[in-house]
C-alpha cells in the first residue's frame, strides 16, 4: 500500500500535475495540502476518472486538505476533535478517512507567522490538539495502523535547515515549536524518516526564490507519525524530487514542495 503526501500549493491551477503524479506514482492514497480552492471547486471529475474517490474541504484561502484513496474512503472526518479556531473559524487544516484498514489523517499545521504573531500562540495550540487527537484514536484502537502526515510547518532539527543561521528569531525552528513535534514521538508515535536520495538530508520544501531548489537550499517540514503497527510495517519512504521539477517550457510550475511516499506492507 503506497500512501503520500504532497502541500500541492493551489490544486485548480496545478490539476495537470496531479493527475499526472496520480499517473507516475501510482499511490493508493493521497493527502493534499493547501488547496487554495473552495470546497466545490476541488477537480472530483478529473480525479474520479483516475480512479480516486475525493474527501476535500477548503474555503478557497491558503489552506485546504484532501484525502485522495482508490482502496476506500470511510468514517470521514473534517477537523481536529477540539481543534482551535483562528479569527473565530474553523479552518480547513485536518481531515481524516479510514483507507483499506489504515486511519489516515491529512493535516496542514498553521504557518506561526512571526514569534510575536498571535497566529504563533494558535499554531502551537493546533499541534496539541493534534497530540490529543492521536494519543486518542490510537488508545482506543492499538492494533488499527494509524498515521498522521502533511505540511507540519516545522523542521524538527537544525539539520533540517539548509542554514541555521538564517533562521535566527523565525518560526518553525523554534523550541517550542520542536517541543509540540517531539511531544508526538513522546506519546508513542514513530516519525517515518524519508531515506536520502540525491542529498544527505530529504528536505521536502524549496522556496521558489533565489534558485532554492538547484541549490538544494530546503527545508524538512513535511512529517509523517505513524502508530508502532504502522511504522512496523513500512518498507520504503522518500522524496520525490521529480514532482518539484519545473518541467519543459509552458508546462505548469510545480508546487514549492515535494511529495514525500511511504510504502507499507500490511
Amino acid at each position: 500500500m503506497r500512501i503520500v503526501t504532497w502541500n500541492i500549493n493551489g490544486v485548480q491551477v496545478r490539476t495537470d500535475r496531479l493527475l499526472a503524479f496520480l499517473e507516475s506514482a501510482q499511490p493508493d492514497v493521497l493527502v493534499l495540502q493547501e488547496l487554495k480552492a473552495p470546497t466545490d471547486l476541488f477537480p472530483y471529475d478529473e480525479v474520479r476518472a483516475a480512479g480516486y474517490e475525493v474527501a476535500a474541504r477548503g474555503d478557497g484561502r491558503w489552506n485546504g486538505v484532501a484525502i485522495l484513496s482508490r482502496v476506500g474512503l470511510d468514517d470521514v472526518r473534517y477537523d481536529l476533535p477540539g481543534q482551535p479556531q483562528w479569527d473565530g473559524v474553523t479552518e480547513p487544516r485536518a481531515v481524516a478517512a479510514t483507507c483499506n484498514g489504515v486511519r489516515v489523517w491529512g493535516v496542514y499545521v498553521p504557518n506561526g507567522r512571526t514569534i510575536d504573531d498571535p497566529h504563533y500562540a494558535y499554531k502551537l495550540e493546533w499541534l496539541a490538539a493534534l497530540r490529543e487527537t492521536a494519543v486518542a484514536e490510537i488508545a482506543a484502537a492499538p492494533d488499527r495502523p494509524w498515521v498522521v502526515l502533511g505540511d507540519f510547518n516545522v523542521a524538527p532539527t537544525d539539520a533540517d535547515v539548509w542554514d541555521i543561521a538564517q533562521f535566527a528569531d523565525s518560526t518553525h525552528v523554534t523550541p517550542a515549536e520542536r517541543a509540540a513535534v517531539t511531544a508526538l514521538t513522546d506519546s508513542g508515535l514513530v516519525e517515518v524518516m524519508p531515506r536520502a536520495l540525491k542529498y544527505d538530508v530529504p528536505f521536502t520544501f524549496w522556496d521558489y526564490r533565489q534558485l532554492a531548489f538547484p541549490k538544494n537550499t530546503g527545508m524538512r517540514i513535511d512529517l509523517v507519525f505513524g502508530s508502532p503497527t504502522f511504522a512496523a510495517a513500512v518498507t520504503d519512504a522518500y522524496v520525490d524530487r521529480e514532482a518539484r521539477k519545473t518541467g519543459k517550457k509552458g508546462t505548469t510550475p510545480p508546487s514549492d514542495h515535494a511529495p514525500i511516499v511511504v510504502d507499507v506492507s500490511l
